[in-house]
């Protein structure tokens, strides 16, 4: 130490922290990155904890916090230097400099549309001193250097194997969704496909359209249960929803398939606060949206009729509470024989004749991600595993 005995204790004091501080900014830079790959798709699902009602932003991470941890431990243990772990932390902070300035660049060429002459000013003075800046630090490359840029190149090309066979999977459900006609043509048409009692619940990603796991579905299995309901999840960035604007039905015709659409949204503060099971709730929903389907309809109608038509509005009116009561009989006749809810698991490979780079990326890379980093998000919704079948199909993208 070049302290003097006296002055030792109190620079111990202020080192540690200020170490505290930057680790602190550390930990808190890692979740929002983690928080904001995962909303883009371009990283491996974690769960995240949310520790503020009112700041979307404060978060915590426990897989990625425990993983830090152990990092920082193996960096100390390996190096046994400051020296060496500050000249890792010096190209960190330059690189970061550097990036941070191009980004500038962008965004005052494509948003803030700057005066070419102030750009390349600004290029020709900041860039030029960062840059001598990072030529400085690269020296050191081989005494610990190399550190920050290995975990960099890592952790870009997780993001980037994630998030490219994630689009492709998107995109392959997208193409081959199954639309209103078609299901109708499944159900109604195909006679090896028999009704069974119950209510089905398959859960999917996407929010328009039947996904195709449901034809790979009814192709293995023959038979649907008398009322199904196709839901999507989908978290908001808000803290809450309320109870009354959570659903969001759509009816799938003809009326007589009892097929339903259904986008549950939530916040990040909803999860486990539901009073209700979510299977109760999403029934209680279904039969408000179908009330309110039909009422208005013949509230709008009632206007146009002839007052010397009452008869035969009444006998509109009374055929409509009849099939009001018929479809909330079936649905409340469905829940009672039992809930299954089906949720769809898929597998990606390369279709035949893909290149030497495309199997190596899903084949091995991706689903060797998916196999070790399966960590999985909390559920948002309370699904009993007695009731729970996990439906498999392979994606050749």
């Amino acid at each position: 130490m070049l302290d003097p005995d006296p002055m030792y204790w109190p620079t111990f004091v202020m080192a540690v922290l200020a170490s505290i501080i930057a680790s602190q900014s550390l930990i808190s830079g890692t979740f929002s990155m983690i928080q904001q790959s995962l909303s883009l798709g371009c990283f491996p699902r974690v769960t995240i904890v949310h520790t503020s009602p009112k700041y979307e932003g404060q978060i915590y991470v426990p897989g990625v916090n425990f993983l830090l941890m152990l990092a920082c431990v193996a960096v100390t243990l390996c190096f046994r230097s400051t020296t060496h772990i500050g000249n890792a932390y010096g190209i960190a902070v330059v690189f970061v400099m550097v990036l941070t300035s191009s980004f500038t660049v962008l965004i005052m060429i494509m948003i803030w549309r700057t005066h070419i002459l102030l750009i390349i000013s600004y290029v020709v003075v900041i860039g030029f001193m960062e840059l001598i800046y990072l030529s400085s630090v690269l020296y050191k490359f081989n005494q610990g250097g190399y550190l920050p840029l290995a975990f960099s190149a890592i952790l870009m090309m997780i993001m980037f194997v994630w998030n490219d066979v994630y689009r492709k999977k998107y995109n392959y459900e997208l193409v081959n969704k199954i639309s209103s006609e078609k299901i109708n043509n499944i159900i109604s048409n195909d006679t090896h496909v028999s009704r069974v009692p119950g209510l089905a619940v398959f859960y999917s990603e996407i929010v328009q359209g039947i996904p195709p796991i449901f034809k790979h579905y009814v192709e293995n299995v023959p038979a649907l249960h008398s009322v199904l309901i196709f839901v999507s999840i989908k978290s908001l960035h808000i803290s809450t929803v309320r109870p009354e604007e959570r659903f969001l039905f759509r009816r799938v015709h003809p009326r007589d398939l009892n097929v339903y659409r259904c986008v549950a949204r939530y916040g990040y503060t909803d999860m486990g606060k539901d009073q209700q099971p979510f299977e109760v709730m999403l029934v209680e929903k279904l039969k408000e949206y179908i009330k309110e389907e039909i009422w208005p309809i013949e509230m709008q109608r009632n206007e146009d009729v002839d007052e010397n038509n009452e008869e035969r509005r009444r006998e509109n009116q009374k055929a409509r509470k009849e099939a009001l009561e018929r479809e909330i009989e079936t649905i409340d006749k469905a829940f009672s024989a039992g809930v299954v809810h089906l949720i769809g698991e898929n597998e990606v490979v390369a279709k035949k004749g893909a290149n030497i780079a495309k199997k190596a990326l899903i084949n091995h890379a991706y689903n060797l991600l998916q196999r070790n980093l399966k960590v999985g998000d909390k559920a948002i919704v309370d699904i009993p595993h007695k009731r729970m079948l996990k439906v498999c199909m392979t994606y050749e993208l």
